[in-house]
């Protein structure tokens, strides 16, 4: 049994808006997944960091839910910014029981258990939003409350901290975000978002005392990176 995590699979299959045209980096990119995921187990679990489905709503994102379903292991889903098909935890739950979705949990103002572990973490916020308007100043605390709140419920526990947006990148640093990864001491922080050219601008590394990765899917090649036993 392993952890893993990914994210940015963009999935498209009932929708018709694939991500091939974005370059070579993207080519048959939903074969790729299914081959990345090839060698995991049932017995293994993967967080997926946000941009899943660009479905618009539950319905619409059906074949792609079915597609994750399908792969093997158990999948842990946050928000991304392209997840508009997101709604309440109970009806996204209810949603997933009644297709018979059964590998699919939420990661959204709870935390999750994995051995001694507790996997944390919300969306996020970014820089490229504009923080200056009062609704994204919003936007932002009501993510930072979301991820205290993940943290908060980890207890005593070790915390792996999952984000959909980079809360550090070359030339910007979210400090609201940076606070309380400081001050929940959390030692590894994995996030999405970033595409293409963006990548060489990820921070990979340790900064502030939190080792930092980067999981999008065209990064990792579409195979999930493997977090711990």
């Amino acid at each position: 049994m392993a952890l893993y995590a990914i994210g940015d699979l963009h999935l498209s299959l009932n929708s018709n808006k694939p991500m091939d045209i974005f370059g070579e980096g993207w080519h048959n990119y939903v074969e790729r997944i299914r081959e990345g995921f090839s060698t995991l187990t049932d017995e293994d679990v993967t967080v997926l960091c946000g941009d899943l489905s660009w479905g618009m709503s539950l319905e619409e994102s059906l074949e792609d839910f079915r597609f994750i379903d399908a792969l093997p292991g158990k999948k842990i889903l946050m928000k991304g910014n392209h997840d508009y098909w997101w709604n309440t935890a109970a009806k996204m739950t209810k949603f997933f029981e009644e297709h018979q979705l059964t590998t699919l949990s939420l990661l959204h103002n709870n935390c999750l258990f994995y051995g001694d572990k507790a996997i944390c973490g919300t969306r996020g916020w970014f820089y490229e939003l504009d923080n200056q308007g009062t609704h994204n100043e919003k936007m932002l605390l009501r993510e930072v409350g979301r991820l205290e709140t993940s943290l908060k419920a980890a207890g005593e526990r070790e915390k792996l901290c999952f984000l959909h947006y980079p809360p550090i990148y070359q030339g910007y640093r979210c400090p609201e975000i940076m606070r309380v990864l400081s001050e929940y001491g959390v030692k590894e922080c994995y996030y999405g978002h970033l595409h293409g050219a963006s990548h060489r601008r990820a921070i990979e590394g340790t900064r502030e005392g939190t080792l930092f990765s980067l999981v999008s899917g065209d990064f990792l090649g579409f195979k999930p990176k493997k977090i711990c036993d």
